[in-house]
This record gives structure tokens, sequence and C-alpha cells, in this order.
């Protein structure tokens, strides 16, 4: 494999099992994890989020290009741990509970993970006990909730309320967002932060998990 060029073009691609097994490839070639998570994986997404900024790709060929980071993270991992780098920061993602859309919480994860973030998809139909336990098992720092019908609203907030009751709600930030959201509503059940749309999600995680300033 010349350099990570080939790992790269596998995420522009879209290609999760060609990532996959040359992200195996790389370790075997010696290459540390860190420079094969920013030569390759990461430096692949940004070019897919370049294009698709400038209407070279389109959604579906970013959120597979999404896929293709998550399967190289997935190898690299352990060897990050074992190696003492510090591990991408943890979000946990998912449509609340009574809502079965996933296009725009989708977009979202792939726009995270394309930050170089650890995203953890609990999809669609999420309890807030599940959210509770996902907070649990995988520590994030980071909890992100999408509803995009306002009946489902009310199960943001019991998911505020089920962290506050456990004790976890110090241990992770909040963020909201989808069609009937607004900055209102978060503020309303303390949310740390609200996006209207995914492009302003992943700043304003950036800005909650303190790589950019308060905005």
């Amino acid at each position: 494999m010349q350099g990570l060029d080939s790992l790269r073009e596998a995420v522009i691609k879209g290609q999760a099992s060609k990532a996959k097994a040359l992200t195996e490839a790389a370790l075997d070639e010696a290459w540390t994890p860190c420079d094969i998570v920013d030569q390759g994986l990461i430096a692949g997404m940004k070019l897919v989020s370049d294009r698709f900024r400038n209407g070279g790709m389109y959604v579906p060929d970013v959120l597979i290009a999404s896929r293709a980071v998550h399967a190289g993270m997935h190898v690299l991992r352990p060897f990050l741990i074992k190696s003492g780098a510090k591990l991408p920061d943890r979000v946990i993602v998912g449509t609340v509970a009574g809502d079965l859309h996933d296009l725009g919480k989708n977009l979202v994860v792939m726009m995270l993970r394309g930050k170089g973030l650890d995203v953890i998809d609990l999809g669609i139909d999420v309890e807030p006990e599940e959210f509770v336990q996902a907070v649990v098992d995988h520590k994030p720092r980071l909890l992100g909730m999408s509803a995009l019908l306002t009946t489902t609203m009310p199960v943001m907030a019991a998911t505020v309320q089920a962290l506050c009751l456990k004790g976890l709600r110090q241990q992770v930030k909040v963020m909201i967002g989808g069609g009937p959201v607004t900055k209102e509503y978060a503020r309303v059940i303390k949310a740390d932060g609200y996006a209207p749309d995914f492009r302003q999600a992943a700043e304003e995680a950036m800005r909650l998990l303190g790589y950019l300033p308060a905005g």
C-alpha cells in the first residue's frame, strides 16, 4: 500500500470492507494507529465533506463514506487503547421513542464521524431508559437526541430527567435537534445544546466538547 492513499480512496468510495482490510494492512506495515486515523480515515472523510459542501457528492455518498470510517475505527480502537493514545471523544446519538425518522440523525452521525468522533448510533425509537443505559455502558461525553414529531419531543425531556435521577447528568453533555425542536425548548428541558440541522449539529457538538469556542 502506497502510503495511506488506498485507505483514503476506500473511504471516499464508501468501501467499508476494503477500508477495514486496508486499516489492518496499514497496521501490519507498522503505521501508527494515530497516523492511520489522521492521514487515512479522517483525511478521506474530510475530502468527502469538502466535495459534499461543493456539490460534488450527495447524501448517500457521504453516509456510506461514514460507514467506511467506522469500519476502520473499529479495527483501530484496541490499538489506540494499547498505545496510550487519546481516544476520540465518544458520542451517543439516537432518534427518540415513538419516532421512526432517521435521515437527519444519520446525517448528524456522518458529520460527527467526519470530525473524528467515536459515534455510537442507537438507531430509532429509543426509550429514555435505553439512552441512560447507553450512557452507563459507553461513558460518552455527549448525548445527541433527534425528534421530527412534536408528539415525541417530551421523550427528550424525560431522558434528561432520567439522567438526573440516575446521577449521570453531570457526566454527559446533552444536545437536541430535529424539525420541531427549538433553542427555547432546549433551554426549557435544560439541554446543553441545540442545532437546527446536521451541519450546525457537528459544529455545536465540537463546541460542547471544547474543540471550538462557545458561541
